[in-house]
């Protein structure tokens, strides 16, 4: 089976609410495998949480995983996709399928070639990538040399993501989205499996670095369970050395800049983790725990709308349809408002139950849970514009100008350390995560006005009514939940915080649906059209 042939759409009448609920089908497709690979990570984290707690161990292991996740997410996952995908979408449309699979192969090559000697040099120069990533760490001698070390373990996940993140891009531009997002979750099943299954036959002092090492039989399991989706659409693997291919100059010419274009968040990240590790011990690993929460809801929601709005935003710069190019985005930044705004609200007042939860257990005590809940509030605040930032960016990466992204990232960079060097000192860990969140407010709105005036209207008046009417009504199911937790007649913690879950899902479903809210009908033909 290889890729559908893709006929032009009228952009008016029926057909924008038809591509309206073309995503919103493929995003629930995205939504439903990343929420299994997360409920998975969430039962890994806890099994390390418990494991490891939040100590020097926990600090080596999260600050050497961010030095190959952050690679991963900038090389791969970010700018690999970003540049990828508008290419490989524009041969598919207008070159065919074979011009397409030649493309894919020669990226592969040249890719395994380059991203295998980034890695071996990665090993090679360890210590001085902790020092970048993890500078506060010399002052403990054996907190930094045990960091060097899973460092040198752990590199080689960055090689296996990066060919997993061009594979997903192929499936992705064919319309596939649930295999690739379940992927992630062979990193969490790699881990578990060790933790449940090997570690305990192992002596203590190796346990952290058989998890390290299982951290990379996660990422070479991330790669191959995507391989038979590709073989099924006739993409598969083939040595082509082309370094000088037409497509791949392209690609290369548009992933530098989409580095910092589409990967800001990560940058800023990367910093925020350089300065925990000058805070109190333990904030490194807070800062870890509150983002993973976090990224639950980005992750279903923003980032499952960014995800299969590029491949849409891609098709139609191909066929010069800026029509369906602007209702795409209108629709991707409704339906992230829709969904992200109460899960923000929920994050806000339900965030320390919800970390107690899942992390308070074993030597993760309730300190480390306070501690993580001063982070997490401050990450929620800037959960619209993270997500929104992943919508607008991939607008202009679908028409290959990343210009304009990269500018107004790199004063956002600027912006961000000077908020952090600023919040650190009398805020501690939650200024570090504030100063991440205005960052990312300040570049969604210079995304939005420089795409406007760029291609025109976006549809501005039918965002705002859709952010006030979700704020408001998400207000109201935020403080009913607050009344949950507070007058609950049960003394089982989980079973109180499940019910205000449960209470405040269906009240802002009601709420929604009896506004007669555009989206929330929407979702509600796409559900019964599906039965």
């Amino acid at each position: 089976m290889g890729y559908p042939t893709k006929p032009p759409v009228k952009s008016q009448g029926g057909a924008s609410s038809d591509h309206a609920g073309q995503l919103v089908q493929q995003a629930a497709s995205f939504s439903w495998a990343t929420l299994l690979s997360r409920i998975l990570g969430y039962v890994r984290d806890c099994a390390v949480a418990h494991a490891f707690g939040a100590g020097l161990v926990a600090d080596a292991f999260y600050a050497a995983f961010r030095i190959s996740n952050l690679l991963r997410r900038l090389l791969g996952e970010g700018a690999l996709s970003a540049a990828f995908i508008p290419v490989f979408t524009e041969y598919l449309e207008q070159r065919g399928e074979g011009e397409a699979r030649r493309l894919f192969q020669a990226l592969t090559t040249l890719l395994v070639v380059l991203v295998g000697g980034i890695t071996v040099l990665g090993i090679w120069q360890a210590p001085l990538v902790t020092r970048l990533i993890a500078a506060g760490f010399e002052q403990a001698p054996g907190k930094f040399t045990l960091t060097v070390l899973l460092t040198r373990l752990m590199f080689p996940f960055f090689f296996f993501v990066v060919l997993a993140a061009l594979a997903m891009g192929v499936l992705n531009a064919g319309g596939v989205f649930f295999t690739p997002g379940f992927a992630p979750a062979m990193l969490s099943l790699a881990e578990l499996g060790f933790i449940w299954g090997i570690a305990p036959h192992l002596p203590v002092r190796w346990h952290i670095q058989g998890l390290a090492v299982s951290a990379v039989v996660g990422g070479i399991a991330q790669w191959a369970i995507q391989l038979p989706a590709l073989w099924r659409r006739r993409m598969s693997l083939g040595i082509v050395w082309e370094p000088q291919h037409e497509g791949i100059r392209r690609v290369g010419r548009l992933m530098t800049p989409a580095i910092f274009g589409l990967s800001v968040d990560q940058i800023n990240a990367f910093f925020g983790t350089i300065c925990a590790s000058f805070l109190r011990e333990g904030s490194m690993t807070a800062l870890y725990y509150s983002n993973r929460v976090m990224q639950l809801p980005l992750a279903l929601f923003g980032i499952a709308m960014a995800s299969v709005s590029l491949p849409a935003m891609s098709a139609s710069v191909a066929r010069a349809d800026r029509a369906r190019l602007k209702e795409t985005i209108n629709a991707s930044l409704r339906l992230s408002l829709f969904f992200i705004v109460p899960a923000m609200i929920g994050l806000l007042t339900l965030g320390s139950p919800i970390l107690e939860m899942l992390f308070e257990r074993g030597r993760f005590t309730h300190e480390a849970t306070r501690l993580t809940n001063q982070a997490l509030a401050a990450f929620a605040l800037g959960l619209v514009a993270y997500s929104a930032v992943k919508v607008l960016a991939n607008a202009f990466n679908a028409q290959q100008e990343t210009r304009i992204p990269v500018r107004i990232a790199m004063g956002c960079v600027g912006l961000d350390i000077v908020l952090t060097l600023s919040l650190m000192g009398p805020f501690g860990v939650g200024g570090v995560a504030f100063a991440t969140a205005a960052a990312a407010w300040v570049n969604a709105g210079g995304l939005f006005l420089c795409l406007r005036r760029r291609i025109g209207l976006l549809g501005g008046k039918r965002l705002l009514h859709t952010g006030v009417r979700v704020l408001l009504i998400s207000a109201i199911m935020g403080a009913v939940c607050r009344g949950v937790i507070a007058w609950a007649p049960w003394s089982s913690h989980t079973l109180t915080l499940l019910t205000a879950i449960l209470i405040g899902v269906f009240l802002y479903a009601s709420l929604t649906f009896a506004l007669r809210m555009e989206e929330a009908l929407l979702i509600w033909r796409v559900l019964r059209g599906r039965r």
